[in-house]
């Protein structure tokens, strides 16, 4: 089992900026990607950034050149800038983790989820 804790979510006006955390727990084995997706009301989860263990990273087109994803492999964490926050940005946003057991078969694991509301 892998367990996951989020930090970092809140109030920010438009054009502001928020970083969010993440830290994995338990067993990770050492292939594991980490990565954001976040859920507006009404609304499918959608990934917003995503990053693999060797530091390959994917991002949302409404995302890219606002938001940045990275990672700490000794803390098992990882982060998300997001600059030039939009209203549109709201949303509950989840950490994700895919262990890989091997090269093509993960577990999806799922934090508690943030609340990142972007208003004035």
């Amino acid at each position: 089992q892998v367990q996951l804790v989020e930090s970092g979510g809140g109030l920010v006006q438009p054009g502001g900026s928020l970083r969010l955390s993440c830290t994995a727990s338990g067993r990770l084995f050492s292939n594991y990607a980490m990565g954001w997706y976040r859920q507006a009301p009404g609304k499918q989860r959608d990934l917003v950034a995503d990053i693999t263990s060797s530091g390959s990273t994917d991002y949302a087109d409404s995302v890219k050149g606002r938001f940045t994803i990275s990672r700490d492999n000794a803390k098992n964490t990882v982060y998300l800038q997001m600059n030039k926050m939009k209203p549109e940005d709201t949303a509950v946003y989840y950490c994700n983790v895919r262990n890989y057991y091997n090269s093509n078969s993960y577990t999806n694991y799922w934090g508690q989820g943030t609340q990142v509301t972007v208003s004035s």
